[in-house]
């Protein structure tokens, strides 16, 4: 069950080439148990969809690929139900299952790479959602029991791109389902980006297909297949900065894009400020933000990790030059 030395250039959506000193596959709870019972001495890393890492060096580690798969409602009431998925299925998979069985909620997070397992570790979201909305619990197997724990929402502790996860959980735990509240009753969410724009160009009736079609097409549109080139999507996080800086920066930069937040804070958006300093289509090298968008950190050929995330530091250090916002890296990096 355990194999040695083994390359995860197949499996990071960067495609770097580095070795795991131990891998295994797991694809029941039983496997699981089996396989780190076995290998009590190692560290474990966990590897999902690996559309959200940076590997720059080897992983000296027992890396376990999340293959948890199948699907199922669990219970249903008129207005809701609850969907309950292994932490292996593919992410956009189980989007398009939601929207054929005509459950609402997750349209808008259409074509996100990735797994089901890595949506509540991240909160992902796109196009004024996140999974905190659509969020009902999980479960995980703790690896100091190796029981099978229940984790509600509030426990989570979501924020933007942030949960329990990746701070006080972080290497507790290995999620194997997720379960959603999905409404029959969906409430359409349009006015965030080109959704609606892009809707009316394909002159279809307002629906959670539409919605995804239309999050699809903008998605395809902007962003590189990293089957074609190596990319995790949207490599920085949109900054939050205080009001007062704000208020010196837009007299600075009048047409700075900005979200204003609940407790008064400024939501900046991170690809506005990477293409002003003059980073979006920018090549070093075989690393670049890409040409259409400028959050996405692209390996062109065969750059290393290292190369990567020198890049990346490169338009930090650039855009807190210029704009005095400090950058973060929504990406993990290993």
């Amino acid at each position: 069950m355990i194999q040695t030395n083994v390359s995860l250039k197949p499996y990071n959506t960067f495609g770097i080439d580095v070795k795991a000193k131990a891998f295994a596959v797991f694809n029941s709870i039983e496997s699981l148990r089996s396989i780190l019972s076995a290998n009590s001495d190692l560290p474990i890393f966990i590897l999902g969809g690996g559309s959200n890492i940076l590997f720059t060096k080897d992983v000296e580690a027992l890396v376990l690929k999340n293959e948890l798969v199948g699907v199922e409602l669990i219970k249903e009431n008129d207005t809701d139900v609850l969907v309950k998925a292994g932490a292996g299925v593919i992410w956009h998979e189980f989007v398009l299952f939601a929207i054929e069985n005509g459950w609402g909620g997750v349209e808008n997070l259409s074509l996100i790479p990735g797994n089901v397992g890595a949506s509540p570790m991240q909160n992902i979201g796109a196009y004024g959602v996140e999974i905190k909305d659509v969020f009902e619990s999980l479960e995980a197997l703790s690896l100091e029991t190796l029981k099978i724990e229940t984790i509600d929402n509030e426990t989570c502790k979501f924020a933007y791109r942030e949960s329990i996860f990746k701070h006080q959980a972080k290497g507790k735990y290995i999620i194997t389902t997720v379960t959603f509240r999905l409404s029959k009753k969906p409430n359409f969410k349009t006015s965030y980006g080109a959704i609606q724009e892009e809707i009316e160009k394909m002159g279809a009736e307002l629906s959670i297909r539409t919605i995804s079609n239309a999050v699809i097409q903008i998605r395809q549109s902007k962003l590189p297949n990293p089957k074609v080139l190596g990319n995790a999507g949207s490599f920085f996080k949109n900054p939050v900065i205080s009001k007062d800086l704000f208020s010196e920066l837009i007299i600075k930069f009048p047409n700075m894009p900005n979200y204003p937040q609940v407790n008064g804070d400024i939501k900046l958006a991170a690809g506005w400020l990477i293409e002003t300093a003059g980073w979006k289509g920018k090549r070093i090298g075989n690393v670049g933000m890409h040409e259409k968008q400028a959050l996405v950190l692209v390996n062109y050929g065969s750059a290393s990790g290292f190369e990567l995330l020198e890049h990346s530091q490169r338009v930090i250090d650039s855009v807190m030059e210029q704009f005095g916002v400090e950058l973060e890296r929504e990406v993990n990096i290993c």
